[in-house]
């Protein structure tokens, strides 16, 4: 077996964001002041992270390799099948990870026990060192297998993600399409764009919607279900309001046909890393076929 890698994963705190916006800590701290807030709260934060980064940097064993890499670089680097991710951050970088993953095993570790739910981030970063030496010797980690959803355009192109994927207009205007469920029901909508969820989404976007429409059995993170429901949908001549919530078991498909000059499709908020359908295109949506194996 190769020796593994540990790849550790987070992203650039708010003060570094505000350093390199504004170029001088006096500059930055004169910002926030205005706006009635305080910069040793951001300090507070950075100092967390870097102090949680530092201690599992300090726990890797002396014979793996290591790696790092912030969340902007994340669709342009390149892991092998022996990494093993070590996420440190909120629970949402655990699903921004969960995208560019094929079986890796990922440890969520929190830099701020408390100031998070700890959802995905279940370990602290004192617990590394012991949690490494146990994967070191076992060669196995008790995990869960978390679904994850695929959206595919007719193109061959997909995205994945671990909470939900969203189609939509890009600037969330009206966006045209037909949508087919998977009994075969079309129907013509002009909507706010649709989210189709994981049992892990349901307790964000998805919950909040559910909620709206007075409480849906959503499903959970381990099921093999998805909750899929388009928002804001506007009846007219041409357009339909009837079809806007459902679920799709394993092996079915909710299928969008492009009606609008674009739609955007993309994965855990990361409207950056996305994909762009054009008139007349199809994209299917499913389960997806790599689960998230998250260390517990």
């Amino acid at each position: 077996m190769s020796t593994p890698r540990l790849v550790i994963v987070h992203r650039r705190t708010e003060l570094q964001e505000l350093l390199e916006r504004h170029a001088t800590r006096g500059q930055a701290e004169f910002f926030l002041r205005t706006r009635g807030r305080r910069i040793d709260d951001l300090q507070e934060h950075h100092d967390c992270l870097g102090a949680a980064l530092a201690t599992v940097r300090a726990a890797v064993p002396a014979h793996w390799r290591r790696a790092e890499v912030e969340r902007a670089d994340l669709s342009r680097f390149l892991l092998t099948p022996e990494d093993i991710i070590a996420v440190v951050g909120q629970d949402g970088l655990v699903a921004n990870v969960a995208k560019y993953l094929n079986g890796h095993l990922v440890v969520g570790i929190d830099p701020e026990p408390g100031a998070n739910p700890g959802v995905l981030v279940r370990h602290t970063s004192a617990a590394v060192a012991r949690l490494l030496q146990g994967l070191g010797t076992a060669g196995q980690e008790a995990c869960l297998e978390l679904t994850t959803v695929t959206a595919r355009l007719d193109d061959g192109q997909e995205i994945s993600g671990l909470n939900e994927v969203f189609i939509g207009h890009a600037s969330h205007q009206s966006a045209r399409y037909q949508l087919t469920t998977p009994r075969g029901e079309t129907e013509r909508h002009s909507s706010s764009g649709l989210i189709v969820s994981t049992g892990t989404g349901a307790t964000g976007w998805c919950a909040s919607i559910a909620a709206e429409r007075g409480g849906r059995a959503l499903p959970a993170p381990t099921e093999s279900r998805l909750a899929w429901f388009v928002r804001e949908a506007w009846p007219s001549p041409i357009t339909g309001a009837s079809l806007t919530e459902g679920v799709l078991e394993m092996g079915e498909t909710l299928r969008i046909t492009v009606a609008s000059d674009q739609l955007v499709v993309f994965g855990d908020g990361m409207e950056t890393d996305r994909l762009t359908a054009s008139w007349g295109q199809e994209i299917t949506v499913r389960l997806g076929t790599r689960p998230l194996r998250l260390a517990v």
